[in-house]
């Protein structure tokens, strides 16, 4: 199968094939490889459009381990800086939550707003860079109509354009406080005062444990800090100003929700479902403007009756599927997104792509042909229980150490890497001896072959190439 690819940046290619090879999600190029998931990411981009007329949404991505759904987010939020959104993204884990009394709550929102991301800034870090190109806009936009910039009246149109734009925020909850902090670092950007910048860019980061320290610290009174309690109503206030600011809207990812799953005392358990069913609410029902959020998980993570989400009864009402739901039929509209297994053409295009890309990377061209990468998948399909269980990420790692191989030793050859028989073990174990592995005969690896007496058969078909259709 050859396929035209255009020519990907040295840096953007390098670290997507480091990143494959690893097993672990690529934080640049993922639409590189992007194979299959049309619909889906159709979807995803549908919300984008209705976080930009103003609206909120919240989606589930809900996918196995390796299934794809953490290369989906990556994916989308590279398609949302592009078009002109602000991005947040963080991983759950024990020690972020969505909500939790010894700071974990704020843990969370401390690693969205360190990863704040535009379409200028896309590695993070991107929270002074906003602020400033909007004070900067504001300016360009008064100077413009012919005032001198050092003069007077100028700084007093900016100050009251400045503080127009921020006024209606002080009605939000925590509003009156967010708006004050901005317009004080305003204020230490006008004057140069990078000392008060950055106690003003500590606040907006929740950096401050207690009420005391961040009025010292700043000089100036308020009357909150971001806490594990609050922090998701500062979120909602980003997304109303990053609007202001000019962008598109905020849109925030949050993976590995699975964390929250993994929680065992019940009570902290539920506060954190408590907290999304707030967002889920908000977000729906129009009480988030501009704010799109997307959670990634495990099928564990949602549909568990004892610590999933669906053991919180207001949650499972509202995302477990309807009686008339059909597996065979899709239903992309809804807010849970069930990832598939990606169709056997799928997973070889996603190898062809691959091999080009690999090529492209390091100037060769690879001694594979399109019979023997067909021959790989099938070596992959023929693990036990791989027909529905079988994930990108881990045939990508394998398919890639075959490639390394290859371009590393020009005297071998596929068939002296993958061979001609392996035997593989399977879930279960038919035999006399519940200590002896089922084993199974599979075209592609060598090893010896059993005898006739003991020789397994295995009645399900191999994938051609002549039969893939794409």
């Amino acid at each position: 199968m050859n396929e035209e690819v255009k020519k990907v940046p040295k840096r953007v290619l390098t670290s997507l094939l480091a990143s494959v090879s690893a097993g672990v999600v690529p934080r640049e190029g993922a639409p590189y490889i992007a194979i299959g998931r049309r619909d889906e990411i159709a979807a995803l981009l549908s919300d984008l459009e209705i976080v930009n007329d103003g609206g909120g949404t919240m989606r589930f991505l809900i996918g196995r381990y390796g299934s794809g759904k953490s290369f989906l987010i990556q994916l989308i939020r590279g398609y949302a800086l592009e078009r002109g959104f602000i991005t947040l993204d963080a991983d759950l884990s024990p020690e972020r939550r969505l909500y939790g009394s010894g700071g974990n709550g704020v843990a969370t929102y401390r690693e969205l707003i360190k990863n704040m991301a535009s379409k200028s800034s896309p590695d993070g870090g991107a929270l002074p860079k906003i602020i400033a190109k909007w004070i900067t806009s504001v300016q360009t936009g008064i100077a413009s109509s012919g005032i001198d910039t050092d003069s007077r009246e100028f700084r007093e149109k900016l100050n009251a354009r400045i503080f127009s734009e921020l006024r209606d925020m002080e009605t939000f909850v925590g509003g009156f406080d967010f708006a004050k902090v901005i317009t004080e670092y305003y204020r230490a950007y006008a004057d140069g005062d990078d000392e008060h910048k950055s106690a003003c860019l500590r606040w907006l980061r929740g950096e401050f444990s207690t009420k005391t320290e961040a009025r010292q610290t700043l000089g100036f009174g308020v009357s909150v800090i971001i806490d594990d309690e609050n922090w998701y109503d500062f979120l909602k206030l980003w997304a109303t100003l990053v609007r202001r600011m000019g962008y598109r809207g905020l849109v925030v990812f949050i993976d590995e929700c699975v964390n929250l799953y993994k929680i065992t005392h019940r009570v902290s358990r539920e506060n954190n479902y408590e907290k999304i069913l707030a967002m889920f609410n908000d977000t729906l029902q129009g009480r988030a403007p501009g704010l799109g959020i997307v959670f990634g998980g495990t099928p564990q993570f949602l549909e568990d009756t004892r610590r999933g989400l669906f053991s919180y009864e207001a949650l499972k009402s509202r995302l477990c599927d309807s009686r008339f739901s059909i597996e065979s039929y899709k239903n992309l509209i809804g807010p849970v997104i069930r990832l598939r297994r990606l169709s056997n053409e799928e997973l070889y295009a996603l190898i062809c792509r691959v091999t080009i890309l690999h090529e492209q990377n390091y100037s060769w061209t690879a001694r594979i042909s399109d019979e023997e990468k067909m021959q790989f998948l099938n070596i992959c399909l023929e693990r036990a229980g791989a027909d529905m269980m079988i994930t990108p990420r881990e045939m990508l790692r394998d398919y890639m150490t075959v490639l390394n191989i290859l371009l590393q030793n020009p005297n071998v050859k596929f068939a002296d890497i993958v061979g001609s028989v392996v035997t593989l073990k399977t879930d279960k174990n038919d035999g006399n001896d519940d200590d002896a592995p089922d084993v199974k005969t599979v075209t592609g690896y060598n090893t010896p072959k059993a005898p006739e007496n003991t020789k397994k058969t295995d009645s399900r078909p191999t994938f051609k190439l002549e039969d893939l259709k794409f």
